[in-house]
């Protein structure tokens, strides 16, 4: 799971529960989400419930396994065009008339893409949940799509992609780094698409992805809440069971990203940067690729040097030598395949980027030369394990966890039994996963005012 998620599914301890969801040898009062159950429909469809009967609300999620790095070559951007047009209407419910249903009952609703999901979620009172699942039943298979609704959209689609990331330099760089950093992995391509192809997107590509794609086999639904998994799931067969299994989307081979040489930097000058900044940042295996504990050590790593006002590089670069205004790591892990881990900082008044450069990779030698210490690591897990008591009050929370696990290559026994596999972290997996993935040459980011030196240069003249 990455970092964000990695503090989301710790669990505190709870009551042993049962649960038809496998976990192994370890003890159930530490599984997440205990009372879970799931099942399968005849048509392939993966069904998760989750129990929460304090209110009487639900939260009704689908997840379809595909996001933008599964998108046709030369067509980036389908997946989140698409994920627009699912609100255009079928024959049942046309013309945004699910949206208006969601709203007139109270409820709340949205949807959104990554690199390997797209989900749609509403959050409703419960008796409005047998609704929720016969439209978006209705929908997995009924789309209406013309041309008159299909070019707005995709024009709406552009104005997005001009407001969120071409008006803001920040977004500019990301984009751009991602872009050198997957060179030949279909992750280098922005979820929202490049300019030049959103503007040839159309009606027929749309419908052959949402054809390939939007099939019950290649879904999960996952529903948290004020239900009983019985009723449950005589609701899924009377409404999801009854879509028909129209493809075979196949297995998401996609191609290997190839080891390089070399320093790769990428530095953007804009007049409307108001805080410069600077981030280094390697690929790394995902909770999904990574082999034994390598994932959970690369989560508690990240913790530990830079995962708020206690971590080593804040408090070194924040706090003592008071060089950076705001300094942390991060692993994002949660990925079909590989996943990044970073650092970032940014200079205080008088400060350079050069110098919260230099001082990030201060830190990071240090762990790579000692690794870090018993009490950093036992701090880490009793934090990560802290913060997820709270996250696990809440229903989306639960469901956004299950759902991007499933759609990633993750079990469920693997989000349950996550905890566990925290505290079996050692000194030595922490060590080992630093040196393994970290020495090598970092994508280096620079966010500058105009007229400011890059920090290679500055860099360069200190050597």
């Amino acid at each position: 799971m990455s970092a964000s998620l990695a503090a989301a599914t710790a669990a505190p301890p709870v009551e042993a529960a049962g649960s038809n969801s496998a976990a192994g040898t370890v003890s159930t009062d530490l599984l997440i989400a205990p009372k879970l159950s799931h099942f399968e429909l005849d048509n392939g469809l993966q069904v998760v419930v989750i129990p929460d009967n304090r209110a009487p609300v639900v939260t009704h999620m689908i997840w379809y396994k595909v996001g933008s790095a599964d998108e046709p070559e030369g067509q980036s951007g389908v997946a989140h065009f698409l994920e627009h047009l699912m609100f255009k209407g079928t024959k049942a419910h046309p013309n945004g008339e699910f949206s208006t249903m969601v709203a007139e009952n109270g409820g709340q609703e949205n949807a959104f893409t990554s690199t390997d999901y797209t989900a749609y979620f509403q959050r409703v009172a419960k008796e409005h949940l047998p609704m929720m699942m016969k439209m978006e039943a209705d929908r997995m298979e009924n789309l209406v799509l013309t041309d008159e609704v299909v070019a707005p959209e995709r024009d709406v689609v552009l104005e997005e992609r001009r407001m969120r990331v071409e008006s803001d330099p920040g977004s500019r760089l990301r984009e751009a780094l991602t872009a050198i950093r997957f060179v030949n992995h279909p992750y280098g391509s922005p979820v929202i698409g490049w300019e030049s192809e959103i503007q040839d997107l159309n009606r027929d590509a749309a419908i052959a992805f949402y054809d390939r794609f939007y099939t019950p086999n290649n879904a999960v639904v996952v529903i948290a809440g004020d239900v009983r998994a019985e009723a449950v799931k005589r609701l899924a067969e009377d409404t999801y069971g009854k879509v028909a299994r129209r493809a075979e989307p196949g297995a998401r081979n996609r191609p290997v990203e190839p080891p390089l040489s070399g320093e790769r930097r990428l530095a953007l000058e804009d007049e409307r940067v108001r805080q410069e900044t600077v981030s280094l940042s390697w690929i790394v295996p995902s909770q999904t690729t990574g082999d034994g504990r390598e994932a959970e050590a690369l989560d508690i790593l990240a913790y530990v040097l830079g995962g708020g006002a206690t971590s080593r590089l804040y408090k070194s670069a924040v706090l003592d030598a008071k060089i950076a205004v705001g300094a942390g790591s991060y692993y994002q892990g949660s990925a079909l395949n590989d996943g990044q881990f970073g650092f970032y900082g940014a200079p205080a008044q008088g400060h350079t980027l050069a110098e919260v450069e230099a001082h990030i990779r201060d830190e990071l030698a240090k762990v790579l030369e000692s690794g870090i210490t018993a009490e950093e690591l036992e701090r880490a897990k009793r934090s990560m394990v802290s913060d997820a008591i709270y996250a696990q009050d809440s229903q989306q929370t639960l469901a956004r966890i299950f759902g991007s696990a499933l759609t990633t290559g993750q079990t469920i026994e693997d989000v349950q039994t996550w905890p566990a596999q925290v505290q079996a972290v050692t000194l030595e997996d922490v060590h080992s996963a630093a040196k393994k993935y970290l020495q090598g040459s970092p994508v280096v980011g620079e966010l500058r005012m105009p007229g400011k030196p890059a920090a290679s240069s500055e860099t360069s003249k200190k050597s």
